[in-house]
């Protein structure tokens, strides 16, 4: 098979989908393995060290994307880059389809066979391909809305773990899954007072044995969301539904009972975000002001440390990629049960239930493309 891997285009995304180790592996496995020029740079690995593993360099991002047979990214393809697609071709990144109707529409008109990562879900629910990418942003959430509490960013001037003598800032965490609960880590690690909301009684059981004394949980309702970002001092959006848009658990007229310099890190924006008023920003633009409420939408924020996000991320994906590559979409996705969840669209068709929910289209098992 003939594999492509493009430089990705996203304004300050840095990461690369396969490093050197994985195209060595794929070419001894009697694979093509295009990438584009510079595509590794930004993480670190030189376009010398993918032509020693043995792949190809291709000058640009069109020579790149019409011989491949499988394209795999980070992101979602941006629209520069949706005259590349092709009928046929499968393409394997995070797509966040339930977010964004043109880029669905798009990606049916070219009829490609798209496979999320963000969907690909184990028996035990378990979202093997998004869980490393969770645990990063949730780690730089704390990091970044730690930094946007300083004064100089327009914050509260609060240090998060106080000092002696000085109470510490208060973080609560909407949503104790994987996002929650590495931002929880680093919040608490760093001292400051913690909640984390979730609706599961089990999860939350969970949460209360395993996290230090500084965090609390609180089951999740309206009344609860709203007595705890009265006093938040950073607030984070860590709420996921799989491959379905996030529920949009703060309101704008709830912006009013939040402290003026409080912030809000929506790390849910990927799908939509959970806060009414986030919309997605940039690692050169990441904030805006509403309300006197610092909010950070960033949509690709493990960009913003690729080196490690890229390795995370490729040690999760390649396996899969491998058995793409070995078997075709097809018989991979007939073997795999995590990976047949993984399958979005297909011939100008949805298959999965959250994409098609979310915009009012018809939608189509996915085991009646398998052949």
């Amino acid at each position: 098979m003939n594999i492509g891997i493009p430089k990705e285009i996203k304004t300050n995304e840095n990461r690369v989908s396969l490093v050197p180790a994985g195209a060595e592996a794929l070419v001894a496995a009697g694979h093509k393995v295009v990438v584009e020029k510079g595509a590794g740079l930004g993480s670190g690995f030189s376009d010398e060290q993918y032509v020693a593993a043995g792949a190809t360099i291709a000058p640009d991002a069109d020579t790149t994307w019409a011989g491949a047979d499988m394209i795999i990214k980070v992101k979602e393809p941006i629209a520069v880059e949706w005259p590349r697609m092709k009928k046929g071709q499968t393409i394997f990144t995070y797509f966040h389809f339930a977010a964004d109707e043109k880029l669905t529409t798009a990606h049916m008109d070219s009829g490609a066979t798209c496979i999320a990562y963000e969907t690909v879900e184990l028996p035990s629910r378990e979202l093997p391909l998004l869980t490393p990418m969770s645990e990063v942003a949730g780690r730089m959430a704390v990091q970044e809305g730690a930094k946007y509490l300083e004064k100089l960013y327009g914050g509260r001037g609060l240090l998060l773990g106080g000092v002696p003598g000085v109470a510490p800032a208060k973080v609560v965490i909407l949503g104790g899954g994987i996002v929650g609960i590495n931002a929880a880590k680093m919040a608490a690690g760093m001292g400051a007072m913690v909640t984390i909301l979730d609706v599961s009684l089990e999860r939350m059981r969970y949460l209360s044995d395993v996290m230090p004394a500084n965090v609390t949980t609180i089951y999740s309702n309206r009344h609860n969301v709203l007595e705890q970002i009265a006093t938040a001092d950073l607030v984070v959006g860590g709420v996921l539904i799989p491959g379905a848009k996030a529920p949009k658990l703060i309101r704008k007229e709830d912006l009013k009972v939040m402290q003026p310099g409080a912030v809000i890190v929506d790390v849910a924006i990927d799908q939509g975000g959970c806060v009414e008023t986030i919309h997605a920003t940039t690692h050169e633009n990441p904030v805006y002001t509403v309300d006197g409420v610092i909010h950070y939408g960033v949509a690709n924020m493990p960009g913003g440390v690729p080196r490690t996000s890229t390795l995370a991320l490729t040690n999760a994906t390649f396996p899969y990629a491998m058995k793409l590559a070995n078997k075709g979409w097809k018989q991979a996705l007939k073997e795999d049960s995590a990976l047949l969840r993984g399958l979005n669209v297909v011939d100008g068709r949805v298959t999965y239930r959250g994409v098609a929910e979310a915009f009012g289209m018809e939608y189509h098992e996915p085991g009646k493309f398998l052949g």
